[in-house]
């Protein structure tokens, strides 16, 4: 018997997939059965809990480092309570101490301007992506977009702001998540046309690669406000696909002829919106949904009754 942990393939059949059996300490292999090792050891912690609230109680770390807060989360801190650890009110002249202690520990923090800058800026980001109801990858990934903008340099002559909407509005396209640069502009309180300044700067400067938007994740944003049904999506849905084969959607903003689609569809389920109720929450004018509208139309053979 092989009592060597670090086996990867079974000597019996060569297949890789083993299985780790910490209750009894051994090491199978899921195909055959062979025991590779029967010392196997548990990395795990020493205690056992039974459920989530005695795990969190018997856990002895500290919370996970995040790329939202300048020290990665990191620091310590000393709270304004001046009681000591069983809860007695210190002293006149201990708490002078401590309050020294915490000035001088709350200027160490943030020593430099660049400290300063990250400081607020990622607490700039965490309130535009709180008012947009980002997921926190999407926070994770602005902080780390808008940390490699400060390591070169191109923060200067341009707002906190604006930059922190860039960052914000380009990890959505990193991640997939379907958010407007006039609604992060909003979020971020700036003009759509500065967001969209530092947005093509951070896409120049940092040689990132970001995909399109696809049109269909636009879908089910347009339905869900406008309180339509599951059927009216899928036939949405199936518009954009024909108007993709029939490569109707190059050249033409995704959020303009998801939103044709969406009128058009519900046209055809008879859950009539107006092209003003969904030019509203698709951002753009009702022209460019009528001639959207009119090019899906004529070009897909639909006819609908207006």
């Amino acid at each position: 018997m092989i009592t060597s942990e670090k086996v990867t393939v079974c000597p019996e059949c060569g297949n890789s997939d083993l299985i780790r059996d910490y209750e009894a300490g051994e090491l199978v292999c899921e195909h055959c059965g062979f025991v590779l090792s029967s010392t196997l050891l548990d990395h795990g912690p020493e205690w056992r809990a039974f459920d989530e609230e005695q795990r969190e109680k018997r856990t002895r770390v500290g919370a996970p480092l995040t790329w939202t807060i300048h020290d990665k989360g990191l620091s310590t801190i000393i709270d304004w309570h001046d009681r000591d650890v069983y809860g007695r009110k210190l002293k006149p002249m201990q708490k002078a101490r401590v309050y020294r202690l915490r000035k001088w520990h709350r200027r160490s923090k943030v020593s430099g301007a660049t400290e300063r800058n990250l400081a607020f800026a990622l607490s700039e980001l965490t309130k535009v992506a709180y008012k947009l109801n980002l997921p926190k990858n999407v926070l994770e990934t602005a902080s780390v977009i808008y940390r490699r903008v400060v390591r070169k340099r191109l923060i200067r002559g341009r707002s906190i702001q604006g930059v922190a909407a860039a960052s914000v509005y380009m990890a959505c396209r990193q991640c997939g998540i379907i958010r407007t640069l006039e609604e992060v502009s909003l979020a971020a309180h700036i003009s759509k046309k500065e967001g969209g300044r530092n947005y093509r700067f951070l896409l120049r400067k940092l040689n990132t690669r970001v995909p399109p938007v696809d049109p269909q994740r636009y879908i089910s944003k347009f339905v869900n406000q406008l309180t339509l049904s599951g059927d009216t999506e899928n036939i949405a849905m199936r518009i954009l696909d024909q108007a993709v084969e029939l490569r109707l959607t190059s050249g033409r903003g995704p959020a303009g002829i998801a939103a044709a689609a969406t009128y058009i569809a519900s046209l055809l389920m008879d859950e009539r919106r107006t092209q003003g109720e969904i030019a509203k929450g698709a951002h753009v004018t009702e022209v460019t949904i009528r001639n959207r509208y009119k090019e899906l139309a004529q070009k897909l053979s639909i006819k609908v009754d207006i």
